[in-house]
C-alpha cells in the first residue's frame, strides 16, 4: 500500500497521548520504555499524566509527538503493507519525517528533538516574542505586512492561512494593520516565543553542531524539506535543512501541493489531532487523509487500509 506519512507538529500535543497505546500493544510499550531509557527520564509520564504545562514546554513536546508518531507507524506497519511513497512532517514533524524512513534511529531522534527542544526555550527566554495566524488574505499580503512592521513570516500552512512571528511590538501591529491589509481575521497565538523567526537564532547555532554529529542515513523514500518545500538530496542536505528550518519559514502548503502534483492521493497523518487533514482540505480537495492518534483510529485506519 503506496501513502504519504505525515507527522505534526509542536503545539499538537495533549496530556494522555499514547497512553492506551502503551496498556494495549506490547510493541508500544517496548518503544516507549526504550525511549525512556535513551532519555534517561520518564518521558511517558509526561506524555501520559501531564500537567499540560508541563508536556507544553518545547523539551517534552517535542521528543513527545516524535516519539508517539513513530510508535503509531510503527504499529500501524504492524498490521498493514504500508510503502512510503514520501513523508513530510510540520516543524518538528520532520524529524520524524526522517525517522519514519530510516535517515536515523528513534533513540537518536529523540536525543535530538530533546536538544532542539531546549535550545528553542532558551531562546524563547532570551528573545521573548509572539506569533499570530492571518485567515484569509494572500501569502503576498502576509509577506509585504510582516516586512512592514519588521517580523518574519513562520508558516505557509494552506491557502489563506499564514502565520507570522517575531517581536511582540512587531506582531501587535501586524494583527491591528491585518483588515487593511485585506486579511479577514488575525489572531495572536498562545504560544512560549517566536518559532520560525529570526529571534530562533540562537538555538539554530546550537543545533548545527549537534546536527553534524548525529549519524544520518539517505531516507528509504523521500523526505520533503519544510524550508525549501523539495525532497532533500544528501545526508549534509538533509543536515543543512533541519537546521535551517530552525529559523526558517515552514513552506507546508509549498511541499503538499508538489506531492499532489505527483499524483499522490492517499496521505497518513500520525499524531495527535486532525490539524494536518484540515490543511489537505484547502490544498487538494481528492487527497484522502487518514488521522491516527490512538487505539481506536488505528484500527479504523487499519480497516480503511485493507479495503483499498
Amino acid at each position: 500500500m503506496q501513502a504519504v506519512l505525515l507527522f505534526p507538529g509542536q503545539g499538537a500535543q495533549k496530556v494522555g497521548m499514547g497512553q492506551d497505546l502503551y496498556t494495549s500493544n506490547a510493541t508500544a510499550r517496548e518503544l516507549m520504555d526504550q525511549a525512556d531509557a535513551a532519555l534517561g527520564f520518564s518521558l511517558t509520564k509526561v506524555m501520559f499524566e501531564g500537567p499540560e504545562e508541563e508536556l507544553t514546554r518545547t523539551c517534552y513536546c517535542q521528543p513527545a509527538l516524535f516519539l508517539h508518531g513513530l510508535v503509531i507507524y510503527r504499529l500501524l506497519c504492524e498490521q498493514v503493507s504500508i510503502e512510503p511513497i514520501a513523508a513530510a512532517g510540520l516543524s518538528l514533524g520532520e524529524f520524524t519525517a526522517h525517522a519514519s524512513v530510516g535517515t536515523f534511529s528513534m533513540q537518536e531522534g529523540l536525543r535530538l528533538v530533546q536538544k532542539r527542544g531546549i535550545f528553542m526555550e532558551e531562546a524563547c527566554q532570551a528573545a521573548p516574542g509572539a506569533m499570530a495566524a492571518l485567515i484569509g488574505g494572500t501569502d503576498e499580503a502576509a509577506q509585504t505586512l510582516a516586512s512592514e512592521c519588521g517580523v518574519d513570516v513562520a508558516n505557509y500552512n494552506c491557502p489563506g492561512q499564514v502565520v507570522v512571528s517575531g517581536v511582540e511590538e512587531g506582531v501587535n501591529q501586524v494583527v491591528a494593520k491585518a483588515k487593511a491589509a485585506g486579511f479577514k481575521l488575525a489572531k495572536k497565538l498562545n504560544v512560549a516565543g517566536a518559532y520560525h523567526s529570526r529571534l530562533m537564532k540562537s538555538a539554530q547555532q546550537k543545533l548545527i553542531p549537534e546536527l553534524e554529529a548525529v549519524q544520518m542515513s539517505m531516507p528509504s523514500a523521500p523526505v520533503y524539506c519544510n524550508c525549501g518545500a523539495r525532497p532533500v538530496q544528501s545526508v549534509q542536505d538533509i543536515r543543512e535543512t533541519l537546521g535551517a528550518q530552525v529559523c526558517s519559514s515552514v513552506r507546508w502548503a509549498a511541499s503538499m501541493q508538489d506531492i499532489v502534483r505527483d499524483g499522490h492521493r492517499l496521505f497518513i497523518e500520525m499524531g495527535p489531532g486532525k490539524t494536518l487533514a484540515g490543511m489537505m482540505a484547502r490544498i487538494c480537495k481528492e487527497a484522502s487523509v487518514i488521522s491516527i492518534e490512538d487505539a481506536s483510529t488505528l484500527q479504523h485506519a487499519v480497516e480503511q487500509l485493507r479495503s483499498l
